[in-house]
């Protein structure tokens, strides 16, 4: 299955480590870190136009990580993949 990140941009969403909101999740010095990092390693993909609302890590088969910043909401990605009703069989 995959995931539409808004800009033409779709990912696995197998390949999905986590999807954060980025006003709670950039609140800790930790996270700001991991965003410039992933910054000057090239990693970080911008898929917004508008003011950033969510960042999205994954990793591919290769191990290959990407950070892809979108101006869709944390709350309305994580319900299309469906992550919320598979916890919800368990």
């Amino acid at each position: 299955m995959y995931l539409h990140l808004g800009q033409d941009t779709v990912v696995r969403t197998s390949e999905i480590i986590g999807i954060f909101d980025m006003d709670n999740a950039t609140v800790s010095k930790a996270t700001r870190q991991f965003l410039a990092q992933a910054e000057k390693r090239g990693e970080v993909i911008n898929v917004t136009g508008d003011l950033p609302k969510t960042f999205v890590v994954c990793r591919d088969k290769r191990g290959k990580v990407r950070v892809y910043i979108s101006q869709i909401s944390s709350a309305t990605l994580r319900k299309r993949t469906g992550f919320i009703d598979q916890i919800a069989n368990i």
